[in-house]
């Protein structure tokens, strides 16, 4: 199996998509992984930066804990310094 070197030590974003309203002071919550937090009318967008899946597992156990309803998760690509959910 051919590689490239350093392919599991980047950084992942995700978008994680929940049932309900949060403040922004939730992002500290959430180990500094956050790179935002936006409020739909009934749903949270939360766009973090993970190094690997366990990262991002602890994030969802998390919300998980606080019997939050997560709706979606979707990986990001990254376009120009900017990202592009699906």
């Amino acid at each position: 199996m051919n590689m490239e070197a350093g392919i599991f030590n980047r950084q992942s974003t995700y978008q994680i998509k929940i049932q309900g309203l949060l403040r922004k002071n939730w992002a500290a919550w959430l180990d500094g992984t956050v790179l935002a937090i936006r409020s739909g009318d009934t749903c949270t967008f939360i766009t973090v930066s993970v190094p690997d899946q366990a990262a991002l597992r602890g994030i969802l156990n998390k919300l998980w804990d606080l019997n939050l309803t997560i709706i979606s998760v979707s990986q990001a690509e990254e376009k120009d310094d900017e990202y592009e959910f699906d």
